[in-house]
């Protein structure tokens, strides 16, 4: 009997100590030496997924897919008078039109890190102060419109061909099929 309890005093005993032990090391931890001067004073806001057509020689060739994440000043997004995604939004339409050299078609010929801070600094122009810290891209695609077309026509086969109308050789839709 005397085992039992001498058992349980231990095992209490070694409960609470751990308990002890890991609320001391999850206490406040100082703040590093090298801390950004930014740190949280940023709000981080992403955007939709955006799809800008891309024209070239008057035809829209493909379409350029996107997400972006913004690291914006918390202090200067409360004085903006319009919504923060109208902004960015807007902004990105702006300088991809107003930059034909960036050719999405061809791997080469984006620079990441020019389009990165070519968006930071449009948008900061245009508020007319520091917004935007830094520029992040979650997700870049390029499209053609061909490719865009073929995913559709597999997505359509996929289903058994059910969006397509189907016609008689005289141009007629053959009846009770219920297209």
């Amino acid at each position: 009997m005397i085992k039992f309890v001498v058992a349980a005093v231990w095992i209490i005993g070694v409960t609470i100590g751990t308990i002890f032990m890991s609320y001391s090391m999850n206490g406040e931890k100082p703040a590093a030496e090298g801390e950004s001067p930014y740190h949280g004073k940023l709000e981080f806001v992403k955007t939709d997924m955006l799809s800008v057509p891309v024209v070239q020689e008057g035809t829209v060739k493909g379409y350029f897919l996107s997400k972006f994440v913004y690291a914006a000043d918390v202090d200067q997004l409360k004085k903006l008078a319009l919504p923060i995604d109208t902004i960015l939004i807007d902004e990105v339409y702006t300088y991809l039109f107003s930059n034909p050299s960036i050719d999405f078609s061809r791997v080469q010929g984006v620079d990441l890190d020019a389009l990165r801070n070519g968006l930071k600094d449009s948008i900061n122009k245009r508020v007319g102060n520091e917004l935007i810290h830094e520029v992040m891209i979650e997700q870049i695609d390029y499209l053609t419109k061909e490719q865009i077309r073929d995913n559709a026509l597999k997505r359509r086969d996929q289903k058994g061909g059910k969006n397509r109308p189907t016609f008689t050789a005289d141009g007629e839709k053959p009846h009770g099929t219920g297209h």
